[in-house]
């Protein structure tokens, strides 16, 4: 069990520029697994930088757990995964205390979640009481067993995948639990001639797997993660991210707007999407490029809505045109 103290003692120092550099780097290694969508990689590297966690809600098959693996390879973190089922228990995800015939005393062995990056596959399908231990992973960064805390070592990113056509036998994500991952992406599928790319490559390495190289250290990942603090954020612009947040509360098409903790994630992904692009300062054009996926599931809208198939990405594309955006100095 570590602590990020432990992690500031071991990871070498890093500026943003490198940060840029690095980044570059981290996503051409992942590309040779997951082609096509440079632009999802790029966000779920956001994430990870602003220490935070993802929510991938799309059709099987559309390479989502590869891309938890592939960045798992790329970044050396220690990977693993948990298939959520209806009779997972909080422990099977934690861990827990087992009696030592030798010691004569109660030893904690630790669970999956004790990973630098933790794939929680179909989470929906796990009841509420697991749900929460997990929620408390990711909130507090450690779990609790028998009244002892147990922390888990840094960085830790929990990628969430949950299936949006199949609702049987699930057990919904409660807002307080959706507000706790920083956003809320989808694949997609690829373009024609991407999926043939897909195929080609697939002939050309004779395997399913393709072999990564690793770019970073875990070190070098929390360093990155610390080189963040250092991005420069003008207060217009933060006031900018302020108000977009504050036009979600007061949208007619929404009963429940996003909270402050919605302004903190598009504060956190602005300035990671800024050093991943080589600027240490923050321009609205940051703010802008990670609104959707910071904001929408946040938003609770209108009962009424639902036979629009109104989204919550479609309220926060609205407030994105409402809101005047800052003159750049």
């Amino acid at each position: 069990m570590g602590s990020d103290a432990v992690g500031q003692a071991t990871s070498p120092v890093l500026r943003v520029p490198d940060v840029g550099r690095l980044a570059e780097r981290i996503l051409d290694e992942v590309e040779r697994a997951v082609v096509g969508k440079r632009g999802v990689l790029e966000l779920v590297l956001l994430a990870l930088l602003s220490d935070g966690h993802v929510l991938i809600e799309d059709y099987p098959g559309l390479a989502k757990t590869l891309i938890a693996r592939s960045f798992s390879q790329v970044l050396g973190l220690e990977f693993k995964r948990i298939q959520f089922t209806p009779d997972l228990m909080p422990s099977d995800v934690t861990g827990s205390a087992i009696f030592s015939p030798r010691s004569q005393e109660f030893e904690f062995h630790p669970g999956p979640v004790f990973a630098n990056l933790l794939l929680a596959d179909e989470i929906n399908r796990a009841p509420a009481k697991t749900q929460a231990a997990l929620l408390e992973a990711m909130q507090e960064r450690q779990v609790t067993v028998d009244g002892i805390p147990h922390l888990l070592d840094p960085p830790f990113c929990v990628l969430a995948t949950q299936n949006p056509i199949e609702y049987e036998g699930t057990y919904p994500l409660p807002e307080a639990q959706l507000d706790r991952f920083l956003l809320r992406i989808g694949v997609g599928y690829p373009s024609r001639e991407q999926e043939w790319e897909v195929l080609e490559r697939r002939i050309a390495h004779r395997r399913d797997e393709v072999a990564l190289e690793r770019v970073v250290s875990t070190e070098e990942v929390v360093a990155m993660v610390r080189a963040i603090e250092d991005v420069h954020v003008e207060p217009a612009v933060g006031r900018y991210m302020v108000d977009l947040v504050a036009a979600t509360r007061e949208s007619p098409r929404v009963q429940v707007g996003a909270s402050p903790r919605g302004s903190l994630a598009l504060l956190k992904l602005s300035r990671s999407r800024a050093a991943v692009h080589g600027r240490d300062f923050v321009v609205p054009e940051d703010v802008k490029a990670v609104a959707v996926p910071a904001l929408a599931h946040r938003l609770t809208l209108r009962p009424e809505l639902w036979v629009q198939r109104v989204r919550g990405e479609d309220v926060v594309a609205e407030c994105l045109e409402s809101v005047p955006t800052p003159r750049a100095d």
